[in-house]
């Protein structure tokens, strides 16, 4: 089969695979989902031929090809096993249909990938242990791997680019509120700094506002519900699009204090996107992501990040929203991503005329 070259967009054709954890644009959290929205609509506004694969009752200008009726973690009669091997065997056996295929739904579809002539692009969206490394490695080469950070890049795999993700700066102001408590925004679980941040805000002698879903019960039950008390920490359970911008505007810093290598950190963009900065742990994505004193700072512990919180406020809203209003814009990833696109179509047309 010929490759077609992307001169022609109108006429590419491209399958874009999500998640079906969550409904896509998700209601509230739900980051690959997002992600999935964000590049799938601004493809079609290229002018691409674009079939998206997700959760049946997702939202999308695409043509929807929805084989679970809704999210798994949104419907618990749903057995994600079952329904995620009727969700990517769906795409893989209709592979001729299109020009690429864009897999954005973790490692399993790899095991597809030899069995088609259709190129596949996989979006690497973190690793969440070694154990699925393996898989990776298996077809390393034979798909198309985007890492979302340089600090996420596995040094036994091969990338066709580093591709931050971009947001819908249109959606996100710079808040005009007092500034007068910090914030946590995430999943509620050990990983994310949770209980750290509470320990921050309690020192630094500010209120904190917990944003989230709770990920970890076990963990929310000991380590924050004690804390709870509805006045110096207020729990807001998940926020969807209609609150989040308030919400992160209104912060005067956001506390992402995380314990892991986060390989990007959607809340971190969204919030400097509102004119809040972070302050954040030094690990994985953080320092690409963050410009020390321009839109928050970088912390090696709870010490530093107290330090930080009484300095932070020197920082100029106008000019956090400036320092990621180019660099995460959505329509940056796009462009960036029809570009791998275009490579990749154009080496394969170039060995099918060889």
């Amino acid at each position: 089969m010929t490759s077609p070259s992307l001169d022609a967009r109108a006429a590419l054709r491209v399958a874009v695979l999500a998640p079906i954890s969550w409904r896509v644009p998700p209601h509230h959290y739900g980051p690959w989902e997002q992600f999935v929205s964000l590049l799938t609509e601004g493809l079609v506004q290229r002018g691409l031929d674009v079939t998206l694969f997700a959760t049946a009752d997702s939202i999308t200008k695409a043509r929807l090809v929805g084989i679970a009726p809704r999210g798994y973690s949104e419907d618990a009669t749903l057995d994600a096993k079952v329904w995620e091997c009727l969700h990517i065997s769906a795409v893989f056996e209709r592979a001729a249909e299109f020009d690429l295929i864009h897999n954005s739904f973790d490692f399993l579809p790899l095991s597809f990938s030899r069995l088609i002539d259709t190129p596949v692009v996989t979006t690497i969206h973190g690793f969440s242990s070694d154990r699925i490394l393996p898989v990776y490695q298996k077809y390393n080469g034979r798909t198309h791997y985007v890492s979302i950070s340089d600090a996420d890049r596995h040094p036994s795999l091969e990338y066709a680019a580093t591709i931050h993700h971009g947001i819908d700066m249109g959606a996100f102001a710079i808040g005009n509120g007092s500034r007068d408590y910090l914030l946590f925004f995430g999943r509620i679980h050990p990983d994310k700094g949770t209980e750290e941040a509470i320990l921050v805000a309690r020192r630094a002698g500010l209120p904190l506002v917990i944003a989230g879903i709770i990920q970890d019960r076990d963990y929310f039950e000991r380590a924050v519900e004690p804390h709870v008390d509805g006045e110096r920490v207020r729990f807001v359970g998940a926020v969807g699009p209609e609150g989040k911008s308030e919400l992160l505007g209104g912060a005067r810093a956001l506390l992402h204090l995380v314990s892991f290598d986060e390989p990007f950190g959607f809340s971190v963009v969204e919030a400097m996107a509102c004119g809040t900065p972070v302050i954040a742990s030094r690990r994985g994505s953080m320092p690409e992501i963050i410009a020390e004193g321009v839109n928050g700072r970088l912390v090696d512990s709870t010490a530093e990040a107290v330090n930080a919180v009484a300095r932070i406020a020197a920082l100029d809203a106008a000019g956090v929203r400036a320092s990621v209003e180019r660099r995460f814009d959505k329509d940056r990833m796009v462009d960036e991503y029809i570009g791998v696109y275009r490579r990749i179509l154009d080496c394969s047309a170039s060995k099918s005329l060889a």
